[in-house]
């Protein structure tokens, strides 16, 4: 069950035996229902989530009562609220799945007492962390350079899957734009 978490980690770092079997102990994965919240507004993040099966996604509710994704997670993805998970303040963020999910959550407690037992895992994390910082940041790009139809056809070629995993809706508040413009793209009316 823990397999897809150990597969990723090696890509990055090399395990020993024994802290794999440190790592097995400490971890196990939960299933989560399709639209089940892991948090919400208001609530402090105590804990990472490694992605082994479904969909995630982060949005918050702006200010006219809409939902705005911000990230999505799948397969081998790790998501949680890090601003609120590093700082223990009130997230400002929902953690939604977005399919019915398995994932392995990792406490913040846990998560320390695993970085002093196995040191490597720190370089593994840091690698992950500058991979998706990096990701955020092109994103950020993309939104402030690019035509909303240029970012649905972008993001249509490069993440395929998603298209057809996550409702169009919430596909349309990623890209920020509406759901009817995204028909409109789809349709090619645009």
């Amino acid at each position: 069950m823990l397999t897809p978490l150990f597969d990723h980690i090696q890509k990055f770092i090399t395990l020993e035996p024994s802290e794999i079997d440190i790592l097995e102990s400490c971890l196990g994965a939960t299933k989560v229902k399709k639209k089940e919240h892991l948090l919400q507004e208001g609530q402090v993040c105590n804990t990472l989530y490694f992605m082994l099966k479904g969909c995630m996604r982060q949005y918050i509710i702006n200010s006219k009562g809409s939902e705005q994704t911000l990230q999505f997670a799948i397969e081998n993805w790790w998501i949680t609220d890090y601003l609120s998970y590093h700082n223990h303040i009130s997230s400002s963020f929902y953690l939604q799945a977005v399919e019915n999910s398995e994932v392995i959550a990792i406490d913040k407690t846990v998560f320390e007492t695993l970085l002093i037992e196995i040191p490597n895992l720190e370089r593994y994390f840091r690698i992950v962390t500058q991979k998706s910082f990096g990701a955020m940041q092109m994103r950020i790009k993309y939104l402030f350079t690019m035509s909303a139809e240029e970012r649905y056809h972008h993001f249509n070629d490069h993440f395929p899957e998603f298209v057809q995993r996550v409702p169009q809706y919430m596909l349309a508040s990623y890209l920020d734009f509406s759901a009817e413009f995204m028909s409109k793209i789809r349709a090619g009316k645009v």
